[in-house]
């Protein structure tokens, strides 16, 4: 018979060693409770991931920039161990017509205001409704702009439209830079993350950890005790407390969260806690090498606002933090969002031909390195959308990640640390 001390005594168990599961680990930690994490990975990390080849390339996957203002990320994270390279706040962005025009924030960088205000992006008066909207969101903590439930009701688009914006911006610089954030540029993502994903922009910095993005996750794992997290430990079923593993060993707990992704959650969990079947969004990283001169270092992103284009954003992330790609060379990081239906050579092909148009002949000769398909790249959040689904699923079962609200690393971090919160209220 287990009781309420011998209950405490017992490890909380964590399935997946994501963000999600890692925080809420975390807390539980600090707070004195012992806790077991278990993966099928072989690394921490989740959608956080970061491969490193034999040539010395550091190539992420899922997540691939941090947001510095991401409130949750600033409560646990250690800024100065993960040595955050910073990308400059604006884009170079490759207009229909084949021209480019930079837009760089004027409000981090004033001495850009000029090129700003006669940019090709969009008209002055829809510059003019940039600087409202950024008064606008400054009035709202995130967590207000999350809930706001007038927006809520409203997929981006609408919203975009209904604010008065010209089909030129919206074409021009929403559809690709908020489309490659949403990994959707139909902007069907609901009206409300578009608002909190702004502030997160006008406020901070999409940074890079010098060692790439998997050092995020290590950090956390790091202060966990050793041996409290266990990968290539699949889980197969969940009966009460106890935990069988697909080896078909159990372990017993005083609670057990899911800190899987969706999908997974869904072949776990009890088929009464389960809400409506997850719709994903889909994404293709494929990354070359090019000699280090091939571009010249401004550490801006470039978007692509063709919308028959495969090459949706392309990244430099050595130029940012020089760690990853070898001496002499440069890391190209091309993102493809959406269904393409092109196998990887086919791909690979494909963009060479946009990215020659884009960068020159050189790009011709770009080595490719490495194509990742990610099917499970976000959750849907469309409009009428909770901010936030139930966690408590029973006394002794919870569930936390992105997907039981709004998909960011932001929300991931937020439903674990909400889970160890009414954990340890328990």
């Amino acid at each position: 018979m287990t009781t309420a001390a011998t209950a405490s005594q017992l490890p909380v168990i964590i399935i997946g060693a994501g963000m999600a599961g890692l925080t809420c680990a975390c807390y539980l930690h600090r707070a004195g409770r012992p806790v077991l994490v278990l993966d099928a990975a072989d690394a921490v990390g989740g959608r956080i991931r970061t491969d490193v080849t034999p040539e010395g390339f550091r190539l992420d996957r899922g997540f691939q920039v941090l947001q510095t203002k991401y409130p949750e990320v600033q409560h646990l994270m250690d800024y100065g161990a993960l040595q955050l390279r910073a990308f400059r706040s604006g884009a170079v962005i490759r207009l229909p017509d084949g021209q480019q025009t930079t837009l760089v924030n004027p409000l981090q960088q004033p001495t850009a205001a000029f090129s700003a205000l006669t940019s090709r992006v969009g008209t002055l008066p829809d510059k003019l409704r940039l600087a409202s909207l950024v008064q606008h969101v400054r009035g709202f903590s995130s967590g207000q702009l999350i809930s706001r439930n007038s927006t809520n009701q409203l997929d981006t688009l609408t919203f975009l439209r209904q604010y008065g914006w010209s089909e030129q911006i919206i074409q021009n610089f929403f559809r690709p830079f908020f489309g490659g954030v949403y990994l959707d540029r139909g902007l069907g993502t609901a009206a409300n993350f578009f608002e909190f994903v702004f502030k997160q922009f006008v406020e901070g910095e999409a940074a890079l950890p010098a060692l790439g993005m998997q050092q995020i996750p290590e950090q956390l794992a790091a202060r966990l005790p050793q041996g409290s997290v266990r990968l290539q430990a699949p889980v197969s079923s969940i009966e009460g407390t106890t935990v069988r593993l697909a080896d078909g060993t159990t372990r017993v707990g005083a609670a057990v969260v899911v800190a899987v992704d969706g999908e997974s959650a869904g072949r776990l969990l009890p088929p009464a806690t389960n809400t409506p079947a997850l719709q994903w969004r889909r994404t293709t990283c494929t990354y070359f090498a090019a000699p280090a001169s091939a571009t010249r270092p401004d550490k801006l992103l470039r978007l692509n606002a063709s919308p028959t284009g495969l090459a949706h954003n392309v990244a430099f992330p050595s130029d940012v933090a020089p760690q990853y790609a070898p001496a002499g060379q440069q890391l190209v990081s091309v993102s493809t969002h959406g269904e393409h239906g092109l196998t990887e050579a086919e791909l690979t092909a494909r963009l060479r031909q946009e990215l020659t148009a884009w960068f020159g002949p050189t790009a011709a000769e770009w080595t490719h390195l490495r194509t990742y398909f990610i099917p499970y790249g976000l959750p849907v959040y469309g409009p009428g959308q909770p901010a936030r689904q139930t966690l408590k699923l029973n006394e002794t079962l919870y569930r936390c990640g992105d997907h039981t609200a709004y998909p960011s690393l932001n929300s991931a971090m937020a439903s674990g640390r909400e889970v160890a919160e009414a954990i340890l209220s328990a």
